[in-house]
């Protein structure tokens, strides 16, 4: 499917429509990650990983000799920086998490950039007015290393006109 014109939630989320397989975002938000956004999550998380928040350990104990951020923060940027362009006020559920891969670090003032990638839709079974789409968020450091990937599953409303 391709649409010229796509109608958008009006907090700005695509709907279900408008999400086909092969379709690509690069996302125009990015964020440069800080050891304050690390140690607030692992704070929030309550993990005390010294790979994470000591930098003597990681500088006299680790191959990285600093701090990793956390994974599961990066995680949630691949996701959360897709959100603007793809399902800000459309997504009804998150229905999973699959196929989660880290293939390098990331460290304090590395900044990130997420793709988006559409593989699979469908029609909901169960709720007419919905569909269930699978995206792939993969995240990408300044030097456009690949930091790590996610394939996603979740469940969209459909346009208004299209509900019924």
């Amino acid at each position: 499917m391709t649409q010229t014109t796509e109608q958008r939630h009006p907090r700005g989320g695509l709907y279900f429509e408008s999400f086909y397989v092969g379709r690509v975002f690069r996302h125009g938000v990015t964020k440069t990650v800080t050891q304050m956004d690390n140690m607030l999550f692992c704070n929030m998380t309550l993990n005390p990983q010294p790979l994470h928040i000591d930098a003597h350990f990681c500088a006299t104990e680790t191959q990285w000799g600093k701090p990793v951020v956390n994974s599961f923060y990066t995680l949630g940027l691949m996701m959360g920086i897709s959100v603007y362009d793809t399902t800000m006020g459309t997504t009804a559920a998150n229905l999973g998490m699959t196929d989660v891969r880290f293939y390098t670090p990331l460290f304090d003032g590395d900044t990130v950039r997420v793709e988006t990638q559409i593989v699979g839709a469908r029609e909901s079974k169960s709720h007419p007015d919905r569909g269930i789409v699978d995206f792939r968020h993969r995240a990408y450091n300044q030097e456009g290393k690949l930091i790590g990937e996610v394939r996603r599953q979740g469940m969209l409303l459909k346009a208004p006109a299209a509900a019924n």
